[in-house]
């Protein structure tokens, strides 16, 4: 999108003086919080101990992997085991003790690991079926890494509701702590017959980014594990975890039968006091950014789904509720909000009570089969879909678009919508079949066969017409591959490194330091070790699974320099590189002090992303506050590397910008 449109938009809500930030990026430090902080020095005969228990556990588990004798059950069961050792080998090799007391329970949880692991070579696993505080684990896609969870199993025999809790924030809270209270405590609600889930969220993001999809993943995995209706799961959380709750509950609404945020906050600006005097104006392109997590945009969202927000009357927090009544108010949507009379950052007793019965009673009813109305707002094909309706295309990325779709009779639906291109529509079963579909789409009238599954609808100009699936797809933004660069590293991906000769030694430093601090801040932030390839392994398959992450220049990194001279029929880059220049937008820059960061449709493989030296964008300085913690670069950008990198930017940044909806410069 032009910057003038998203400026346009924004002036709605943010003062122009304030957008007006085009010059190169400010590059003051801010002030940064090491998130996990140090830990304390322990006795050097536990941390020996530890360390040699940790290795034979590690030993076995890596033994009886290649042994293979493990049924394909119980192997799919291993993560199960291996967050124990996880767990001690982060704390003793990242420095992440932070209590004499944590010794003892780094034992306790080796001692968990040799259990189950001993459990698993006589063909059993006990803690499947165990009832009460259960501890388990899952192998991400993202990096696969092994993430663990929480859960508490009720006594009732196949409790079919499953309630997911956030957790607060805990600078903290690493593996080794986050498992111990997971044995420990059943936490804020435990709701009879119900099942509560407690996502890691690897670790302390506000539960967004990597953080989002661990919620996601633990989610699938304790569905799988204990056969819950998805109709009946409901989203909670509190402080941190409230805010979480906010943006999942808004983003996928029909995930939930009920959201239940407890504080939190729910936008960037005002909660982390962006535009206080003496800090630097962020970029235009960054506050548009914030509309990827800022969740009053989303508001509309939350008419298809009870939500029953809780506050304490005196508690800073309550504000993230207040803003999104306020904003529900303008929609139309009235949202429930209790208020716990005289409390702080708590519950209040007999407040909880209601909240725990309105919350109950939604959740046991469960999730509408065949919603009679949706109705979808987004900015972002990253977030597309609510019940039988999905979005497929936009006019304009970070633009608010939506659609309100009606079931007016047997066979007939009737839309309207805003700033939308394209929709599927799949009518849901409980409805009376229909051998056609008379819609009705911003006032035009189509008629759909029923036979063809999904109702694909496509705009041009003003007209809708009924999709052809036979119709070539040109590359155009879609979900999953919209950007902005962030976006790459919630699914998997792998780091290529270069192997040859770089064009400019400055360049080639900055690429391999920017690699390095990546790698460390993902095992800081997102706590999982990135896979890491030279140029020359990678192969069809590994970018058929894959994002692919590549570091370097033309000259040293050989995909890179295939990508930029592309064979007949593959999509080039929108980048010109060589030993002279570099043009990436509509600028040219000397390439000996200038280098690339972009996100882009792999043109080997266009189901997936190229990332050009970079990982997510935000830095140690945004660690302060999780609100922050937001894309601070967007579909691509120039980096002056005369300006050193800092906390919060790589360098100066003198130009950046959005692709279009057709992966075009604009």
């Amino acid at each position: 999108m032009h910057a003038s449109l998203i400026l346009t938009s924004l002036m709605k809500t943010v003062p122009l003086l304030l957008l007006l930030a085009t010059a190169p990026l400010s590059m003051a430090q801010a002030p940064t919080q090491k998130m996990p902080p140090l830990g304390i020095e322990i006795p050097t005969q536990d941390r020996d101990a530890l360390a040699a228990e940790l290795a034979s556990l590690q030993a076995s588990i890596s033994a009886i992997k290649r042994a293979g004798t493990l049924s394909s059950a119980l192997a799919a069961r291993l993560p199960d085991v291996e967050i124990f050792p996880l767990a001690v080998h982060r704390a003793l090799d990242w420095n992440e003790f932070y209590d004499f007391k944590q010794i003892a329970a780094a034992k306790a949880l080796l001692k968990e690991g040799r259990d189950r692991l001993d459990a698993l070579r006589s063909g059993d696993a006990p803690w499947t079926r165990a009832k009460g505080l259960v501890v388990r684990g899952f192998r991400s896609r993202i990096d696969e890494s092994v993430q663990p969870y929480g859960i508490v199993v009720p006594e009732e025999a196949a409790p079919k509701r499953l309630d997911v809790w956030l957790h607060g924030r805990g600078d903290k809270l690493t593996e080794l702590s986050f498992l111990t209270e997971r044995m420990k405590s059943k936490g804020e609600f435990t709701p009879p017959g119900t099942l509560v889930l407690h996502p890691y969220g690897r670790f302390c993001n506000g539960f967004k980014f990597a953080g989002e999809t661990d919620v996601m993943e633990a989610l699938d995995d304790a569905l799988a594990q204990y056969g819950a209706d998805p109709a009946k799961v409901a989203m909670r959380g509190f402080s941190m975890g409230g805010a979480g709750c906010w943006h999942l509950a808004a983003h996928y609404t029909s995930k939930w039968a009920v959201a239940n945020p407890g504080a939190g906050f729910v936008e960037t600006a005002e909660y982390a006091k962006v535009f206080a005097p003496g800090k630097p104006v962020p970029q235009w392109w960054e506050q548009v950014l914030w509309r990827l997590y800022d969740v009053p945009g989303y508001v509309a969202n939350l008419a298809n789904r009870p939500v029953v927000a809780y506050s304490g009357e005196i508690d800073p927090q309550k504000r993230a509720a207040d803003i999104m009544v306020a904003a529900a108010a303008e929609q139309g949507i009235t949202l429930t909000h209790l208020i716990g009379p005289g409390t702080a950052h708590k519950y209040q007793p007999d407040t909880k009570l209601e909240v725990a019965a309105k919350v109950d009673a939604a959740a046991f009813a469960g999730s509408p089969t065949a919603p009679e109305e949706v109705r979808l707002t987004t900015y972002t094909l990253r977030y597309h879909r609510m019940d039988w309706v999905e979005i497929t295309a936009l006019r304009a990325h970070w633009e608010e678009s939506s659609v309100v779709a009606k079931h007016s009779g047997p066979g007939v639906l009737v839309l309207q919508t805003k700033g939308v291109t394209g929709l599927s529509l799949v009518p849901p079963a409980a409805w009376t079949p229909q051998e056609t579909w008379n819609i009705q789409c911003d006032g035009q009238a189509l008629t759909a066969s029923a036979a063809k599954g999904a109702i694909e609808l496509s705009k041009t100009g003003d007209r809708w017409e009924l999709k052809s699936g036979e119709a070539k797809v040109p590359l155009q933004k879609q979900h999953g591959l919209q950007g902005p660069i962030d976006d790459a590293f919630q699914e998997a991906f792998v780091f290529v490194q270069p192997t040859g000769t770089p064009m400019h030694p400055a360049a080639d430093s900055w690429a391999k330091a920017e690699m390095e601090r990546a790698l460390e801040q993902w095992k800081r932030v997102f706590r999982g070790e990135i896979r890491v390839i030279a140029d020359t392994e990678l192969t069809p398959e590994l970018m058929a699974n894959h994002h692919i992450v590549l570091w370097g220049d033309p000259g040293s990194n050989q995909v890179l320099a295939k990508l930029l001279a592309p064979k007949a029929g593959q999509t080039p880059l929108p980048l010109r590189w060589d030993a002279k220049e570099m043009q990436l937008g509509k600028g040219t820059y000397p390439a000996a002090t200038h280098a690339p960061v972009l996100i882009f449709p792999n043109p080997l493989a266009p189901k997936h992303y190229v990332v050009l030296n970079s990982s997510f964008t935000f830095r140690q300085g945004s660690d302060t506050t999780n609100a922050l913690q937001t894309p601070k670069l967007p579909d691509w950008a120039v980096v002056d590397l005369t300006t050193p990198p800092n906390n919060l930017a790589p360098g100066a940044i003198p130009d950046a910008g959005f692709f279009g909806e057709y992966w075009q410069v604009q």
